[in-house]
Formats: structure tokens, C-alpha cells, sequence
């Protein structure tokens, strides 16, 4: 018995000193930048020699390489679930941002290194996957709002790749916000918050309709006003006042 917890502790034990790793190397990453960062100073801070690092990877690249990996795969995952288990566009919508929302949170340094290094990285050819990642990202977006414009669930002049773009980002700003600090919103708030805002917007009902109305109104052409009738020059003399 005790052999077996012995050899499960030496296998666990690496596995979690890696994911340590990974961890302190991504905060680091994402505080300094990929390139700027140093082998020495990863090891540094897991309170490691530089060569004992060497042991759990090969290089600095191997430890970017799962930080991102592990990224976009769970984002990936989540989107290709969201579009699998929704026949309807706009349902397959809202999950894809709680998807989101939820990948970003738990993907914070990651995010970070591909906004703050991405001219490096979608260079070098360990890692042209991001490229092919980010098209399926984009491509999956724009098929569902496409979907919606054709169901008439969503406007037909809507911009689908400039609406992707926009909601892309808009989605990423709150991993930039000091954790434990602000007004304290969830998760799960922020999204409820964005999905309001994407399919209701900040009108009421009745100011949407006021609105329409007055729009309605200022497009019709203004009718034109009646000339003034001109005045009868032999009525004019008949009338005029008889001098001495």
C-alpha cells in the first residue's frame, strides 16, 4: 500500500510542479512580454535553478507554446459546442459569449501574450496555428450572424465581420481589469450585461418607437408652402379712394 501512494506522489508531484510553472511563467509573460522575459527569471520566481527548469521543458518557447495551446483549444472547444448544441443562430450567439467570457477569465497571461506579442508569435513557425485557430474563431462568429440575418433574427444591414470584431473586443476588455478591485461584477454579470446590451440595447421600448416615428417623419418631404395671390390691379383701382 504504501508503494502505491509512494509512485502515485512521484508521478503527481512533476505534473503539478509543471503546471506551476506554467502558471508563473504566464504571469510573467503577460506582466513583462514573451520576448523580454528570461529563462533565468521563470526560474527565479519558482525559486528553481535555471537547469532545473530545462527539466520540464526545452526551451522558453515550449512553455509559451502550452500557455496558448491550451488557450485557444478550450476556446475552440467551447465555440464548436455552442454552434453543435443551437440550431438557432441567436441562442448559438449567447453561448458562444458565455463561452467566451468563461475561457477568458480562466485564460487571462494568455490573452495578454497574444495582444501583447502577437507580431512575434503568428511569425515564427512553431506557431502558425494561432492563424489557423483565430480564422475558425472569426469564421465561426460571422456564420452565425450570417445565419441570423437570414432567418431575420438580426438586421439585414448588419456588418457581420465588423460586428464580430467589435463584440471580439469588447469581450476581451474585462481581463484587462485589476482583479479583486472596481465594482466587483461577476463573470457571469459582465456577459448577462453584454447580452442585454447586444440584443435589447439602452433604449426603452417606447423611446425605440418615438424614435422611429420622428425618423419617419423628418424623411418625408416637406410640403410646399402656397404663394401668396396677387393682387387684382383693376379690383385694386375700383377700390382706391377718390382724391379732390
Amino acid at each position: 500500500m504504501a508503494r502505491v501512494t509512494t509512485k502515485k506522489a512521484a508521478t503527481t508531484l512533476p505534473s503539478e510542479r509543471r503546471a506551476h510553472l506554467v502558471v508563473l511563467a504566464g504571469e510573467l509573460f503577460a506582466e513583462k512580454g514573451f520576448r523580454a522575459t528570461t529563462v533565468r527569471e521563470i526560474a527565479d520566481a519558482a525559486g528553481i535553478l535555471s537547469g532545473s527548469l530545462y527539466h520540464h521543458f526545452d526551451s522558453k518557447e515550449s512553455i509559451g507554446d502550452e500557455i496558448l495551446s491550451g488557450f485557444l483549444n478550450d476556446v475552440l472547444t467551447g465555440y464548436r459546442a455552442a454552434v453543435a448544441g443551437h440550431g438557432d443562430p441567436r441562442a448559438a450567439i449567447e453561448e458562444i459569449v458565455r463561452s467566451s467570457a468563461s475561457t477568458l477569465a480562466r485564460h487571462r497571461a494568455a490573452l495578454t501574450m497574444l495582444q501583447r506579442d502577437w507580431s512575434y508569435f503568428s511569425g515564427q513557425p512553431r506557431f502558425d496555428y494561432l492563424r489557423k485557430a483565430m480564422r475558425e474563431i472569426e469564421r465561426i462568429w460571422i456564420t452565425q450572424l450570417e445565419r441570423g440575418k437570414e432567418a431575420g433574427l438580426f438586421r439585414a444591414d448588419l456588418d457581420a465581420k465588423l460586428t464580430y470584431r467589435l463584440l471580439r473586443d469588447i469581450l476581451w476588455i474585462p481581463t484587462s481589469w485589476p482583479q479583486g478591485s472596481g465594482a466587483g461584477w461577476t463573470t457571469a454579470q459582465v456577459v448577462d450585461g453584454l447580452l442585454r446590451l447586444i440584443f435589447d440595447g439602452i433604449t426603452t421600448p417606447g423611446a425605440q418607437a418615438t424614435a422611429g416615428a420622428q425618423a419617419a417623419a423628418a424623411a418625408r418631404p416637406a410640403k410646399p408652402r402656397a404663394a401668396p395671390a396677387k393682387a387684382n390691379p383693376a379690383k385694386t383701382a375700383r377700390r382706391a379712394p377718390k382724391t379732390a
